[in-house]
């Protein structure tokens, strides 16, 4: 029995669909190992234990600064790189389910109706001639080699891709926020340590204008008194341009003009104190939690996809084509049996020629596959050196700021001894001097080391990943 040709290729291509081939390399996630512990002896209270995901998701509270809690809050929620990124996420959902929409057929309703009069002048008789149609068109490029399949593979890897650069937007920004709040902070305490000495110095210069006019010391001293002030006073400037800075950086960082934070950080306060034990858990643990890893390996995935959507091109199309609907001359006719028409039929195309173009194209996706394992690679690579440059960080600094503690209550009480001995007679002004100066320069190291603790543990918490499960669902997708 001859079988139209449709019909003898009913069996394969349904049997080609039902097996779900799909031609490319199929994903497997990339082996990563980690060690097993940090190179960095952790100190300064950090410890190896796993931090709880909720606290590590706020980890700006264990700050206790509610100053800082109000900043993050309104930053995630009205940061302009972050409602960008949003909107790259719902630009990949969108061009995932267009990549979806290929696996079905698509149909295409019309209609038309026309009256035509041939020309008086013309061969024959006057007559009005009328067309009348409607019908459906439908067609179907059934996904034999899983071209389409490894598209939709590349979309919603891409879509996973983006969610996680989201989420990294987010890490990012909290810690902006958080290294931002803490410079404005310690420019303040900076300031107040500039404007308390230059009273001590006033008071300094007071002493000598006082000594030398009893005749008890020359003119030089209250010289080198007055422009140690001046040089004191010289400071101020310089920290309050450097604290207006930070406030700007934080308005616009809380997507806010210049100047949206001034009342909020108007009163000096001092810097947040870091709490007394951090649990930074294992290697692992990072990896599995930064998004920028995460990230780069959806798009390790995505590109893996690539290699079979070009692969695909290699094999033939085969679709599926179907009309039916109603053609008449007359309007009263259309809707009779005799006006049905239809017409059904498969579709093959097979590109037999290109000078290789395809295999080329397929090189170029392995290529960028191998450059996207690259990629990943490097990621982990550096995601596990700013958890160790950041440990090292911030217990080192401790021992920094501890030293200088220990230095500025030395040369607190060489000042009092100076100005003592000074007022009594038994040094020269030079002593004051050197031990003002050395004074106001380890409160100065002093208060910069104190914040660039409380920043150092902002960078750490930013290593690990920490921040970004603070966004819900709704908004990752």
């Amino acid at each position: 029995m001859n079988e139209p040709l449709w019909a003898r290729l009913a069996l394969p291509v349904l049997l080609g669909v039902s097996a779900g081939c799909a031609v490319g390399p199929d994903y497997v996630p990339p082996a990563t190992s980690a060690p097993q512990a940090w190179h960095t002896a952790l100190q300064g209270g950090a410890a190896a234990e796993q931090m709880d995901p909720q606290g590590l998701a706020s980890w700006w509270t264990t700050l206790n600064d509610p100053t800082l809690t109000s900043l993050i809050e309104r930053a995630a929620r009205n940061n302009l790189d972050l409602r960008k990124a949003r909107a790259r996420v719902r630009e990949a959902r969108a061009s995932r389910g267009i990549s979806q929409s290929g696996l079905f057929p698509t149909l295409d309703a019309k209609a038309s109706a026309t009256r035509s009069r041939s020309s008086q002048n013309g061969m024959g008789d006057t007559q009005d001639v009328y067309a009348n149609a409607t019908g459906f068109d439908a067609s179907w490029e059934l996904d034999l080699f899983g071209g389409v399949r490894r598209s939709v593979e590349v979309a919603t890897a891409t879509l996973q891709a983006n969610t996680e650069d989201l989420r990294n937007v987010l890490v990012s920004l909290l810690a902006e926020v958080a290294l931002n709040y803490i410079e404005a902070r310690t420019y303040q305490v900076r300031l107040g340590i500039a404007e308390a000495n230059l009273k001590t110095h006033g008071e300094t210069v007071a002493l000598t204008t006082v000594r030398f006019e009893a005749g008890l010391t020359t003119a030089l001293d209250v010289e080198q008194a007055t422009y140690n002030r001046e040089s004191t006073r010289s400071q101020v400037p310089t920290l309050q341009s450097g604290l207006e800075e930070s406030k700007n950086r934080l308005a616009v960082l809380l997507g806010e003009q210049p100047g949206g934070v001034q009342a909020e950080l108007a009163e000096h306060r001092p810097v947040p104190v870091t709490p007394s034990e951090v649990l930074v858990g294992v290697p692992a643990d990072v990896l599995r939690r930064r998004p920028d890893v995460r990230q780069a390996e959806r798009k390790l995935a995505a590109q893996t996809a690539q290699v079979g959507v070009a692969t695909a091109e290699l094999y033939p199309k085969l679709s599926l084509l179907g009309s039916i609907g109603l053609d008449a001359l007359t309007l009263t006719n259309l809707f009779s049996a005799a006006s049905q028409t239809y017409s059904v039929g498969p579709s093959l195309s097979w590109r037999l020629f290109d000078a290789g173009a395809v295999r080329k194209k397929i090189e170029v996706q392995s290529a960028l596959q191998e450059q996207a394992l690259i990629q990943y690679e490097a990621t982990v690579l550096t995601a596990l050196q700013e958890v160790e440059n950041a440990l090292v960080a911030y217990a080192e600094e401790q021992r920094r700021r501890e030293a200088l503690r220990g230095a500025t209550q030395a040369a607190e009480r060489a000042v009092a001894l100076a100005r003592a001995q000074y007022g009594a007679g038994m040094v020269d002004f030079r002593s004051v001097l050197d031990a003002e100066r050395s004074l106001l320069s380890y409160q100065d190291q002093l208060a910069q080391s104190e914040g660039a603790v409380t920043a150092n543990l902002v960078r750490l918490y930013k290593a690990l990943g920490g921040g970004w499960t603070s966004l819900s669902p709704g908004e990752t997708g």
